[in-house]
C-alpha cells in the first residue's frame, strides 16, 4: 500500500506556498459554510415570505445534506483522478452561482431545488481541499494545517448570523445575492493563485492507475477506515442536529429576537470552535511525536468532555449558562475535524484520500440529514429540543468509543513507511 508518508516529512516554512495555500482555502471554506448556514438564521423571514411547516423548513437542509453526501464519494474521486485545484475552483464558482439563484426563489419548490443544486456543487470542495492540504503538509504539520483550514470554515459558520441580520434589515433574498456575487469573484481570483502539489517521481512510477472500484476495495478492506467511517457518521448526526436547531432553541427558550438568537447560535458558538480546531490540530501534531495514536485518542477524549456541555446548555433556564455549555461543546468537538483527514492519510492508500473523505461525508451527511428532518418532524409533534440535544450527547459518547477502538497496528505501520528524498 502506498501511504501519504511516502513523501518527504519536512516542515514547510512559515511564508512558503503550502501555508499560503491554507490561507487561500480558508476563505473558500468560510464561503462554503456561510452560504449553506445563513438559511438557518433567517427562518422567520423565509417562512413569512414563503409559508411552510417546520418539517418542510428542516427538509431544506436535509435535502442539501443528502445530495451533498451522496455525491461526495464521486466528487472526491474526481479530485483524486484530476486536478484538485481546478475541482476546487469549479466547485466554488458553481455553488456561488446557485447561492445567487437562491435569492430569486419565490416558492418552496424553488427553494428546495436550489438547495439540491447547492448540495451538488458544494460536494466537490471539502474532499479536494483537505486532500490538497495534506499533499502539501506531511506528518509534521498536517493536523495544524488541516485545523487552520477548518478554522476558516468556522469563521464562515460564525458569520451565519449575518443572514438573520440582513433578512431583518433588508430581505432574506439580499444575503443570498450578496454572498453569491462575492463567491463568483473569488473563484476568478483563485484561477491565478491555486495549484496542485507536484508528485514525487517515486509515486509517479509506483502508483497504478486510479480506479473508483479499486478505491472502494482499498478503503473498505481497512478495519481502521470502517471504524473512522462509523465515528464520522455518528458525529454528523449530533453536529447537524445541534447546529441546525440551536438558533431556534435560543429564540424560543429565552425569548430572543431572530438576530440575537442567530448571534448566540453562530458568533459565540463558532468562535469557540475556531479556537478548538486550532488547539486540537496543534496538540495532535505535538503529541503524535511520542504517541502514534495521538490523532485518534485526542479527539476521543475531547468528545467525552463535550457531552456535559450539551446537556447543560440544553436543560438550563439561564441564558449565559446555556451559552457557556454549548461553547464547551463547540471547543471540544472540532478536535476530530482537525485530525480526521490526517488519520485517513495514515490508514488508507494516499491515491484515494479525497475519495475516502468523500465516503465519510456521504455517511455523515445522509444520517445527519435524517436527524435534522426527524428533528423538524418531532417539533411538529411538540417534542422539546432539549431531548434532541441529550440524544446528541449520547451519540458523541458512542463516537468517542469507536475512535478509541481504531487499531493501533494500522497506525504504527503507516507511520513507519520509509521516506524518500526530497526532489
Amino acid at each position: 500500500m502506498i501511504t501519504n508518508n511516502d513523501i518527504p516529512n519536512q516542515k514547510p516554512k512559515l511564508f512558503s506556498y503550502p501555508w499560503l495555500l491554507v490561507g487561500l482555502l480558508c476563505v473558500v471554506g468560510a464561503l462554503n459554510y456561510l452560504d449553506r448556514m445563513i438559511i438557518t438564521t433567517m427562518r422567520t423571514s423565509i417562512v413569512d415570505a414563503i409559508p411552510m411547516t417546520d418539517a418542510q423548513f428542516g427538509l431544506l437542509t436535509s435535502v442539501f445534506l443528502w445530495i451533498y453526501g451522496l455525491l461526495s464519494p464521486v466528487a472526491g474521486f474526481l479530485a483524486d483522478r484530476f486536478n484538485r485545484s481546478r475541482v476546487i475552483i469549479g466547485s466554488l464558482f458553481v455553488w456561488s452561482l446557485v447561492t445567487w439563484l437562491t435569492s430569486q426563489a419565490t416558492t418552496f419548490e424553488q427553494l428546495l431545488a436550489t438547495r439540491a443544486l447547492m448540495g451538488i456543487s458544494e460536494a466537490c470542495y471539502i474532499p479536494a481541499a483537505l486532500a490538497l492540504i495534506v499533499d502539501y503538509h506531511k506528518n509534521v504539520t498536517k493536523s495544524l494545517a488541516t485545523g487552520i483550514h477548518i478554522a476558516g470554515v468556522y469563521v464562515g459558520q460564525s458569520l451565519g448570523f449575518l443572514g438573520g441580520w440582513l433578512a431583518e434589515s433588508h430581505s432574506w433574498n439580499y444575503a443570498f445575492s450578496v454572498f453569491g456575487i462575492v463567491g463568483i469573484s473569488y473563484a476568478v481570483v483563485l484561477t491565478f493563485l491555486l495549484k496542485d502539489a507536484p508528485k514525487p517521481q517515486t509515486l509517479k512510477v509506483q502508483a497504478p492507475k486510479i480506479n473508483f472500484g479499486d478505491a472502494l476495495r482499498q478503503l473498505f478492506r481497512q478495519p481502521a477506515y470502517l471504524l473512522a467511517l462509523a465515528a464520522w457518521g455518528l458525529l454528523g448526526v449530533a453536529s447537524w442536529m445541534i447546529s441546525a436547531w440551536l438558533p431556534t432553541y435560543y429564540k424560543e427558550a429565552f425569548s430572543l429576537t431572530q438576530t440575537d438568537a442567530g448571534v448566540y447560535a453562530t458568533a459565540y458558538f463558532y468562535v469557540a470552535m475556531f479556537f478548538g480546531v486550532l488547539t486540537g490540530g496543534a496538540l495532535a501534531d505535538y503529541w503524535s511525536k511520542s504517541n502514534p495514536r495521538a490523532r485518534v485518542l485526542l479527539p476521543a477524549i475531547s468528545l467525552v468532555l463535550a457531552c456535559p456541555g450539551i446537556i447543560l446548555g440544553g436543560t438550563t433556564s439561564i441564558l449565559w449558562v446555556a451559552v457557556a455549555g454549548f461553547m464547551l461543546y463547540a471547543f471540544m468537538r472540532p478536535f476530530l475535524d482537525a485530525n480526521m483527514m490526517p488519520v485517513l492519510s495514515m490508514v488508507s492508500d494516499s491515491r484515494y484520500l479525497a475519495t475516502g473523505y468523500g465516503i465519510l461525508n456521504l455517511f455523515s451527511c445522509v444520517v445527519g440529514g435524517i436527524g435534522i428532518y426527524a428533528g423538524g418532524t418531532l417539533r411538529d409533534a411538540n417534542i422539546n429540543l432539549s431531548l434532541m440535544f441529550q440524544v446528541a450527547a449520547l451519540t458523541l459518547l458512542v463516537c468517542a468509543f469507536l475512535l478509541y477502538k481504531i487499531p493501533i497496528k494500522n497506525l504504527q505501520q503507516t507511520e513507519e513507511v520509509p521516506e524518500v528524498a526530497a526532489k
